[in-house]
């Protein structure tokens, strides 16, 4: 494999999850189609919720992944593409005017730029900060409902705002992680537009759709409507609640309870049939249990509904209800419980189908990589690509190089960096226990 020639153009997305870590490797053929040229995927434990609580583990996990794909791609990777989810993601709605000084000359991407940048000027809560900026529509001199206004001409420029904010220590912690693994992070993506990317189609979002990201800690939302981004949000519960009340249930271990939900879960009561017994070894010579999968069904069943109130929940509060006439696309790990879309058509009353991530991939696509698990993992590889082909790829210098740096700097320059980094530790996040 001629490794100078992928270097230029290959991305490696990294999504760190609250149940896997996994890395995917992967450039754009002649077809503008993704080629995976490597990916590996292990399993996480310092992840909970979405957001990482465990430093040292995590490490572990990204490190395995990313060698793990690095041996199937025959290259070494330095920087990647990460996701940041959890229930610390806000997102709000914000109005941005520009006055132009002359109506003689086009609107231009800078005059777009400006108003984007005016948006992270934007007063938010301590600790917050702005992730994205989604322009949405635009007003050029009261003509209101402008998708693109490059090219006209107009005095005042206005437009709507989606703005999507999370945590700093949140999006520190991620780049920690990673810069701990010696590699650097070139960008970082909210997960749920980034599994939007994977599993929508271009109909879909004009229609109106709400995408459901049923991952193990949280359940991602984000809603499209007219081709944009009308709302996300995220809910704090996913599979792994469903997991702990089958643990409580039907009194089994964790591990047991998730071997259950996997192999003989179904979110659908009514449509257990057979209504075989599953047999689970007791501890240490203590006798055997015995579940029904009807009855595993009814506990899962619950979960789901509650999640599904949630999510009902959100898609009211963004106000397009009665406007997504594409319905709903499960993604994620939880969309692999049986009939989990007939549920959810029952629930919500919204057509529903799985998403799959697999309209974007060049054919002869690894098999594992056709489950709605791997959604976020192939939407934050396209979003890679996207910033390499846009030569947006931003790469912030390394902590641990910064720190040497004035180790050995006989110019003197050390006093600045000292500075600097007072400044900063100044300027951090006040600690929330005190």
């Amino acid at each position: 494999m001629d490794t100078n020639h992928n270097k230029s153009e290959l991305a490696i997305a990294l999504d760190i999850g609250t149940t896997k870590v996994c890395a995917i490797a992967g450039r754009r053929d002649r077809h503008g189609k993704l080629e995976v040229v490597g990916f590996g995927k292990v399993n996480s434990e310092g992840v909970l919720r979405g957001v990482v609580s465990n430093i040292e583990k995590t490490v572990k996990a990204i490190s395995e992944a990313v060698a793990s794909a690095q041996r199937s791609a025959g290259t070494d990777f330095k920087v990647v593409h990460v996701g940041i989810a959890g229930q610390h993601i806000k997102s709000l709605q914000h109005r941005g005017i520009l006055t132009r000084d002359n109506d003689h000359t086009e609107i231009s991407q800078r005059d777009i730029d400006r108003l984007i940048s005016d948006m992270y000027k934007l007063v938010l809560p301590p600790g917050d900060k702005i992730l994205h900026v989604i322009p949405q529509e635009y007003t050029v001199d009261n003509e209101q409902g402008i998708t693109d206004p490059i090219g006209m001409s107009g005095i005042r420029l206005e437009a709507n705002f989606h703005i999507i904010t999370g945590q700093i220590s949140a999006s520190n912690n991620i780049y920690r992680c990673v810069e701990r693994t010696g590699l650097r992070v070139s960008n970082m993506t909210l997960e749920p537009i980034a599994s939007a990317s994977a599993v929508l189609s271009e109909e879909e979002k004009e229609a109106g759709v709400a995408l459901v990201d049923m991952g193990g800690g949280t359940t991602d939302i984000t809603i499209f409507k007219d081709g944009i981004i009308r709302h996300t949000a995220v809910v704090p519960f996913g599979g792994n609640v469903i997991t702990k009340d089958i643990k409580e249930g039907c009194t089994v271990m964790g591990q047991q309870a998730e071997k259950l939900k996997i192999k003989f879960g179904a979110a659908l009561a009514d449509e257990v049939y057979d209504n075989r017994i599953i047999t689970i070894p007791g501890l240490r010579g203590r006798d055997h249990k015995e579940v029904s999968e009807k009855n595993l069904a009814r506990i899962i069943q619950a979960r789901v509904e509650e999640i599904l109130d949630y999510v009902l929940w959100e898609i009211r509060r963004s106000g397009f209800e009665r406007k997504l006439i594409a319905g709903i696309v499960l993604t994620g790990g939880g969309a692999l419980l049986n009939h989990i879309d007939k549920l959810t058509e029952y629930h919500t009353g919204m057509s529903t189908r799985i998403g799959v991530p697999v309209e974007h991939l060049a054919h002869g696509y690894h098999e594992q990589l056709s489950s709605p698990i791997y959604a976020t993992g192939v939407g934050l590889l396209m979003k890679g690509l996207d910033d390499l082909e846009a030569g947006r790829l931003h790469i912030p210098a390394m902590v641990n190089e910064e720190e040497e740096e004035y180790e050995d700097d006989p110019s003197g320059k050390w006093y600045e960096q000292l500075f600097r980094k007072t400044k900063e530790w100044f300027e951090a996040e006040p600690d929330n226990e005190f």
